[in-house]
């Protein structure tokens, strides 16, 4: 009975199009916000910061970029990663090579840096679709590895491409703490989410939807199809690059060219389908069921196992662990294509309607 929209008006074209129209949502989002803000720091350990949350921010970022590029204008892309790599090792480079310039500057240099590559890969998207463009940025995925392996300068000369990121510093504070680097990380996340949104819902959004649905039909109406195509991949890798920075930076700390593989990409077009293609909460609880779902299981099979006597080893644990979640994958699938944001989605007209039937 609360989720009602009784007694609240639209005054204007702004207020009926504003992101979050209904008063529920936006007091909902706010206390969210709030609680992320101030409230996990307070109650969170160390090991939630460092190997859950940032990881969870850092993913759903990259998530974002590459519904941008598949969920919104259709094109599918297997080179996730590899643009991750690209800010990663930029933002490295920034740092070291320039003096003096802020940490935030380099990230968004090392996302400008991820934008143009992407846009060098996204050419032959103007010709081929589908299939065949997965396979052309499956090249971009092996072909940005190598460099950053065979060409030490990007390195500093490691032999191996291995790189330590610098220390982050802004304005004289250093961000060395879980606590600070979620921080960090929470408010890149949302400042970058809220735009991506927002650039959904604008004329540039608007085409890349008509792309997506049927770009014959866009490119009659006159929505040009070289433009579209390269601005999605160029936002695209913006955002692929910024979270490859923060995941070098206040994740790991220390990343190496494999590290950003083809098994990455995968995972992060798995958040994307699992979570909703072409929503920006899909990405966020994509990430969520990829990342949280096989700590849960590892907690929980080998005590149930343990309980009921069973004589379970941790590598039948391990099968098991894997055998659950593709069949949950397939499961969530099954249900409901659209991913999870669609069942969230779902959830919300029921209860605006509840208890009356639809």
């Amino acid at each position: 009975m609360l989720y009602r929209e009784a007694g609240q008006f639209k005054a204007s074209f702004a207020e009926d199009m504003q992101i979050f129209p209904i008063r529920q949502d936006r007091i909902a989002i706010g206390l969210l916000l709030a609680f992320a803000f101030l409230g996990v720091p307070l109650f969170a350990s160390e090991y939630w910061f460092s190997a859950i949350l940032i990881p969870f921010l850092i993913f759903a970022l990259a998530a974002i970029g590459l519904n941008i590029l598949t969920g919104y204008c259709g094109q599918l892309s297997l080179g996730t990663a590899a643009f991750m790599a690209v800010g990663a090792y930029a933002a490295y480079n920034f740092q070291l090579r320039v003096e003096g310039i802020p940490i935030l500057v380099s990230f968004v240099l090392a996302g400008l840096t991820a934008a143009a590559v992407g846009v060098l890969f996204g050419l032959p998207s103007l010709r081929i679709k589908g299939f065949y463009l997965a396979v052309a940025t499956l090249a971009a995925q092996f072909f940005i590895v190598w460099v950053l392996t065979k060409f030490p300068w990007l390195s500093n000369n490691s032999s191996s491409g291995v790189i330590s990121a610098q220390k982050i510093q802004i304005l004289g504070f250093g961000f060395d703490t879980p606590v600070s680097k979620y921080l960090l990380v929470l408010g890149i996340v949302v400042v970058m989410a809220l735009a991506a949104k927002n650039l959904a819902r604008s004329g540039t959004g608007r085409a890349w939807m008509a792309v997506r649905d049927m770009d014959v039909a866009a490119q009659v109406i006159g929505i040009p199809l070289m433009q579209t195509k390269l601005t999605a991949f160029a936002v695209s890798s913006f955002y692929c690059g910024v979270a490859g920075a923060l995941y070098a930076f206040c994740y790991l700390g220390s990343v190496e060219p494999d590290g950003f593989n083809l098994d990455l990409s995968f995972r992060i077009l798995f958040m994307v389908i699992i979570g909703g293609v072409g929503t920006v909460l899909g990405s966020f609880l994509g990430a969520a069921f990829i990342l949280l779902l096989p700590i849960f299981l590892d907690n929980t099979l080998l005590p149930t196992a343990h309980a009921l006597g069973l004589p379970f080893s941790n590598a039948t644990v391990s099968h098991i662990q894997f055998m659950l979640f593709g069949a949950l994958i397939m499961f969530f699938l099954i249900v409901e294509p659209h991913g999870l944001a669609r069942l969230w989605q779902i959830t919300k007209e029921k209860l605006r309607l509840w208890p009356f039937p639809h």
